[in-house]
């Protein structure tokens, strides 16, 4: 990696930055800022840029998430404890808050407009709650290898950056926003570590959008699993979505709204649908920890600087939600880490539609050709038109199942002793052999998709749970549902859960004479 001084000079900012009197735009652009908005940061312009603002704050530091798969540390800038261990953050009693970007290494504003926000905070210009109130856990480069595999054809028709930005996968091809319940990627488990250790109650996740021409300058989503603690998913969309999109309205004009595609329907209805319900996203996977999640989709055919300030007056509003209902959220999350022993909990789930049509703001927009590469990309029309169509925003359940007292995995079972381990789900080591009537799942079918998804063939499998007497040995794995994740355990290990270990077949040499390898105490 290159010094700090090489690269800050290398982007026409004098050094050191101690010795100056104010920090911002000017006297530290970030390279988006630099270059016209022509160009989007690098990774040792996003370390050089967090090296030098760490420095201005005794409670501003520069740690690591962990590491890609190309061996590059994941920047994490802690914010807000003069001790940034997981200890001393904890010790602080501040609420926690996570805030990420460029999981998707061409959706590029979370990254700059997050490296604008800790200059801000560096430079004492933003409100001095956001730290007196919270600790601020800050990751704009997740995609770290991703960033760099810059082209001008990546991302096509999105609206800049004009001279290229990196790719949506990670070096492995994987896309990490669909890795949070499997964890192929050292990215994922990076950041499941970062969970674990410093527990953020409130995550951010920043991206840019896709495909449907609305008239939004951003969309956002909480936790779209119906499985998701009512408590953490109503306090966003009761509470603190309102509150955000009225305070970007008030202050700014802009539209925010929740995320969503238009799809033209069989019988002749528009639908405005969002995205998936699955953990296998990163604000569906935090709702499953009980935790408080918002994805940000800045709007592809706003222009590149439009895209990186609503994405900043996004994160800006949610840290000044985060500060006001700080209790609440608090109160959130303690509801939610109550006890799912017993609870009836969807496995499978599919769209709810609205019972009332919404009006959503469809927009228009101009071609024009990029300079450099030539190609066509679109650019956003300051015009929005009321269309009144039916929301697909929420998801119900298709399948359930009541969430037992625990799970026994064998021991030999290494993807899902693996994968328990690394999600932070508390197991214990059976020391002696036992013997206890159980419930074993009989797999009557399954099915398997023909084609391959992010190195997996997915799998289906049916049957039903029968009682049985079995003998368990020594050193069978304990899982306990009743803890703080047993939530997540339960997605992870009941074998109809459509994004659990058995879905991304991680189980399948396990499964013999027709029987699921783990099996479960039903709740009493």
């Amino acid at each position: 990696m290159r010094s700090s001084i090489l690269l800050l000079a290398g982007l026409g900012i004098a050094a050191p930055v101690q010795a100056q009197r104010t920090l911002d735009a000017t006297t530290l652009p970030t390279r988006a800022e630099a270059s016209g908005w022509i160009e989007t940061s690098r990774y040792d312009d996003v370390v050089a840029f967090l090296e030098t603002v760490a420095e201005r704050r005794p409670d501003m530091h520069l740690t690591s998430m962990g590491y890609t798969s190309e061996g590059r540390s994941i920047p994490l800038l802690v914010i807000g404890s003069r001790d940034p261990s997981p200890e001393g953050v904890r010790a602080t009693g501040k609420l926690r808050v996570y805030l990420q970007g460029n999981i998707h290494a061409g959706e590029v504003p979370g990254k700059e407009a997050l490296q604008m926000l800790v200059r801000d905070m560096a430079a004492g210009s933003t409100p001095a709650s956001w730290t007196d109130d919270l600790v601020l856990l800050v990751a704009p480069l997740y995609n770290a290898d991703g960033n760099e595999r810059v082209r001008l054809t990546n991302r096509p028709r999105q609206h800049g950056p004009l001279a290229g930005m990196g790719q949506r996968p990670n070096a492995m091809g994987l896309d990490l926003n669909r890795d949070h319940m499997k964890l192929d990627a050292p990215e994922a488990r990076s950041v499941v570590s970062m969970m674990n250790r410093y527990d953020p109650e409130l995550s951010v996740d920043l991206h840019t959008t896709n495909g449907t021409r609305h008239g939004y300058y951003l969309t956002y989503s909480p936790p779209l699993h119906p499985g998701a603690p009512a408590a953490v998913v109503d306090l966003l969309r009761d509470r603190g979505l309102p509150r955000i999109t009225e305070a970007v309205r008030e202050k700014h004009g802009w539209d925010f709204y929740y995320y969503g595609n238009a799809r033209n329907m069989p019988d002749g209805e528009t639908g405005w649908y969002t995205f998936d319900h699955r953990p296998r996203f990163n604000n569906n996977y935090i709702g499953l920890r009980n935790r408080l999640a918002i994805l940000g989709e800045a709007y592809a055919y706003a222009t590149f600087e439009d895209r990186v300030k609503a994405t900043r007056w996004l994160a800006d509003e949610i840290l000044e939600w985060a500060v006001a209902d700080a209790d609440r959220i608090r109160s959130a999350v303690a509801a939610a880490d109550a006890s799912v022993v017993g609870a009836t909990l969807p496995t499978r789930a599919t769209f709810a539609a609205a019972d009332t049509l919404s009006t959503i703001l469809m927009g228009e927009v101009d071609e024009e050709r990029n300079p450099w590469s030539g190609e066509v990309i679109l650019r956003r029309r300051d015009v929005t038109i009321p269309t009144e169509m039916r929301e697909y925003g929420t998801f119900e359940a298709t399948d359930r199942e009541t969430a037992p007292m625990r799970y026994y995995v064998p021991a030999e079972v290494a993807p899902a002793v693996d994968r328990l381990a690394a999600h932070g789900v508390v197991t214990h080591v059976v020391g002696d052999a036992f013997t206890q009537v159980v419930e074993v799942f009989r797999v009557d079918s399954t099915a398997v998709s023909p084609r391959e998804f992010q190195g997996h063939n997915e799998v289906e499998l049916f049957g039903a749970w029968v009682s049985e007497e079995r003998t368990l040995p020594a050193g069978t794995i304990q899982v306990d549902v009743d803890q703080p994740l047993g939530r997540l355990a339960f997605y992870l290990l009941e074998p109809r859960s459509d994004d659990g270990l058995a879905n991304w077949g991680l189980l399948e040499r396990w499964i013999t004479d027709d029987t699921y390898p783990i099996v479960r105490v039903p709740a009493r």
